[in-house]
């Protein structure tokens, strides 16, 4: 695939940005500019998109580099300059330029456009949370939260000599071996111990500053203040607590029959915390790549036979060196797509030691990565900064549409084994997003919480979302903390339950697939093309599902996830 760099027609293309002063005449230029028509508009309007595209890569490849080898103090610095020292100048000028879109008259013209629309909304949200006492405040959060992925990443064991990372370790918990499974979740278990007051402390720091910026912008919690910034146009805190509810009702008794079936099958009453990832029937874990490099040429003959187009994508990413898949020391925890606005093709970073889950992840990164390709030529750069309840469903959805082409990796017997575990994990994984989500909006509302209301409320909610079939008897500390595991919590606070909601959506678009792949594979497309053109119903109904997470459809959904787990 033949990517050309668009051509800059306002930023030099030499710059570099070293300091605030190399942008300064760009902002300045559209601020002060005179907009007298329709073309006027529209040429500020794209050089604005220009100059955002180009800043926004240039933060993209400081954090890249930083969370590839979090002990480069050089890199770490780097990244922290801009967010400390050049952010804080860009966001007045940014509000005084939204200032200045908001009250042209001339913006009118674009009204039968719906993608203007959508961008002139977020606008005006954007220019009612802007209070300049938060530019500081806001800067002292993005750096602190990096702390976060600095202390995962110094998290390691030794076993038999050698030093693992924590993934590497987990993957040990998948052995039939019960005795070296007790041995390995005991050290992660240690390991862990050691930095309980480290992210305590870290996250009521963060906590603190977040209240403090809500309080700012007039709002009496972060909770609320966050679902403004987030964009949350089209669901409401209620229809966050239904989910919870529903998910609850649903989702939880459905796990807990199949943790029952896995119970009878290991001939125990209780899972210990060891048993909970390996398979019942004594199977190896399944082993599907060893290297980094065989995980992205058997992904890319994948995806090519689910789409030609999905296969080009990611050939691209590869021979441009736009991936960093295995773990390492040093390395930040997780996975993530990076899109980049500029260029047009983004970079997948995960942690990849060789499991299931790890093929999982390139999958997810990798749905994407194929949204940013199929919407890099709109627009603007806006129209490609997505909610994440439509980026989520292109990358979940790819999990699931995937699956009859795991046989790049698999036999029949553990194409059949890998299917289940998805399945299942699915089910399992509502009610940890469901958690997560409840979780941070009782923290944020209770913003005077000590340290254990805090662990009591999260125990509370383990009761409701657990199955009761776990042993934590000698480890109710490690599940008392359990929450501290979980990256979106420090560094993208309310970045969770849109898992859940496009994963409701991904298992639509599969049930589509079933029935009819080439037409579901197309409207799958159709709906990542669009960007943020349109609102998120329309978008899911572009894709043929519906932006509908009630009881009522959760239990449909349910049904047919049952119905496919009893057919492999």
């Amino acid at each position: 695939m033949k990517i050309n760099k668009p051509k800059r027609c306002f930023v030099k293309n030499n710059l570099i940005i070293k300091n605030w002063d190399s942008l300064k005449p760009y902002f300045t230029d559209l601020l002060n500019r005179k907009i007298n028509s329709l073309k006027d508009l529209k040429k500020w309007l794209k050089d604005n998109s220009e100059l955002e595209a180009i800043i926004e890569e240039d933060l993209a490849w400081r954090y890249i580099k930083m969370t590839i080898d979090t002990k480069n103090e050089s890199l770490n610095k780097k990244f922290n300059f801009f967010v400390t020292e050049i952010e804080p100048k860009i966001a007045p000028f940014s509000d005084k330029i939204n200032r200045k879109l908001n009250s042209l008259e001339l913006k009118k013209e674009l009204d039968s456009n719906k993608a203007y629309n959508i961008l002139f909304r977020k606008i005006r949200e954007s220019l009612e949370l802007y209070r300049e006492e938060n530019i500081e405040i806001i800067s002292k959060v993005s750096s602190e939260s990096q702390k976060y992925g600095a202390l995962c990443a110094n998290q390691e064991i030794e076993h038999n000599g050698n030093n693992l990372t924590l993934q590497q370790a987990s993957l040990f918990l998948k052995e039939p071996d019960e005795k070296l499974r007790k041995i390995i979740f005991n050290k992660i278990a240690a390991r862990r111990r050691e930095d309980f007051i480290a992210f305590d402390n870290l996250f009521d720091s963060l906590r603190k500053k977040r209240h403090k910026i809500a309080i700012n912008a007039g709002f009496k919690n972060f909770r609320d203040y966050k679902m403004k910034s987030l964009g949350r146009f089209d669901y409401t805190v209620d229809d966050c607590y239904n989910f919870h509810k529903s998910i609850k009702k649903v989702i939880v008794p459905i796990v807990k029959k199949i943790q029952k079936n896995k119970l009878s099958l290991l001939g125990k009453d209780k899972f210990m915390p060891w048993d909970t990832d390996v398979d019942p029937e004594g199977k190896s874990p399944l082993k599907p790549f060893k290297t980094g490099k065989e995980l992205i040429q058997k992904s890319i003959k994948m995806f090519n036979d689910i789409d030609p187009f999905f296969g080009e994508c990611l050939k691209t990413m590869k021979e441009i060196n736009h991936l960093d898949l295995e773990s390492k020391n040093g390395k930040s925890p997780g996975g993530y797509n990076y899109p980049l606005y500029e260029t047009g093709i983004p970079f997948i970073f995960m942690n990849a030691v060789g499991s299931h889950r790890d093929l999982v992840t390139m999958i997810h990164e990798g749905g994407h990565a194929i949204h940013s390709f199929l919407s890099k030529d709109l627009e603007l750069t806006e129209f490609k900064n997505l909610p994440s309840e439509v980026a989520e469903l292109a990358s979940m959805s790819m999990e699931l549409i995937s699956m009859g082409k795991w046989n790049q990796f698999y036999n029949i017997d553990d194409c059949n084994r890998a299917k289940k575990e998805q399945l299942e994990t699915i089910l399992k994984i509502l009610p940890w997003i469901a958690q997560i989500d409840e979780f941070q909006h009782w923290v944020y509302v209770n913003h005077n919480h000590t340290s254990k209301e805090r662990k009591n409320k999260w125990l509370s909610l383990c009761k409701e979302y657990g199955t009761g079939l776990i042993d934590w008897s000698k480890n109710e500390d490690i599940l008392a903390t359990s929450w501290q595991r979980q990256l979106h919590i420090f560094e993208v606070p309310f970045y969770y339950i849109e898992y859940g909601i496009a994963q409701l959506g991904a298992v639509s678009i599969w049930k589509n697939f079933i029935e009819n792949n080439e037409k579901a594979i197309e409207q799958y497309k159709n709906a990542l093309r669009l960007g943020y053109t349109k609102s998120i119903p329309e978008i899911y109904k572009e894709a043929n599902v519906k932006f509908d997470f009630t009881i009522n459809h959760i239990t449909e959904l349910s049904s047919f996830l049952e119905k496919e787990l009893e057919k492999i």
